[in-house]
């Protein structure tokens, strides 16, 4: 409890401080929002979004799940990504991942992690396309962070191909998609891909992520 009672605290303690540089501070917020950026990063509580982008609040709508995924079945991420772009006109929509990602290293691994292993089936795919190039690297650390950022790629890849992305290039190119992994090592951010808005550049994108991989999907 006492963890909690100090969240609390600061919670207090930031108001106060902000008010006192700011008496219109939360005024503008509850107003409304108008974000520039749509945001989908792990759930890892060492990828802070805001401050890893140095963004405020207003600045970043967000979603997080467990290894940053554009699921096709998340009805969540996709409700969430419906409502940034067709309701908050985002201009960017961006998948950050992370080196050292669990979620990936349980991907990489036999089942047997609980129902997070159902989560995981598109994160596996992106394994077993890939097993031959992954188990060329020298070791268990290269392979995960190869598989990290393949994970990014393909998760782009499929954010192009929902219904919510598509309605909107139909109308003009936006939103770009981006895709970032985070470094825990050093805080920097590593541009994978960047500047997707259109259908073209999307099936460019999923040659990119199956070039090395199986013929075919299954």
């Amino acid at each position: 409890m006492q963890n909690y009672h100090k969240m609390l605290e600061n919670n207090r303690a930031w108001a106060a401080r902000v008010l006192k540089d700011d008496t219109g501070y939360f005024g503008r917020h509850e107003a409304g929002q108008r974000p520039h950026f749509f945001f989908i990063g792990c759930c890892d509580s060492r990828v802070p979004a805001e401050l890893l982008l140095g963004a405020g609040p207003g600045e970043l709508f967000t979603y997080r799940n467990i290894a940053n995924q554009a699921h096709p079945n998340d009805l969540g991420m996709l409700s969430a990504l419906e409502y940034a772009v067709e309701f908050l006109d985002v201009k960017h929509v961006m998948v950050c991942g992370h080196h050292g990602c669990g979620g990936v290293k349980a991907a990489m691994g036999p089942h047997g992690h609980g129902v997070v292993d159902h989560w995981l089936h598109v994160v596996r795919d992106v394994y077993r396309w890939h097993e031959e190039e992954l188990e060329a690297l020298p070791d268990d650390v290269a392979r995960t962070h190869r598989m990290v950022e393949l994970n990014v790629i393909e998760q782009v890849f499929q954010l192009s191909r929902t219904p919510v992305v598509q309605r909107a290039w139909a109308k003009g190119q936006r939103p770009i998609l981006h895709g970032l992994v985070y470094d825990l090592h050093d805080g920097l951010l590593n541009e994978l891909v960047t500047g997707v808005d259109s259908d073209e550049k999307a099936r460019l994108l999923g040659a990119r992520v199956t070039s090395r991989s199986m013929p075919q999907r299954t």
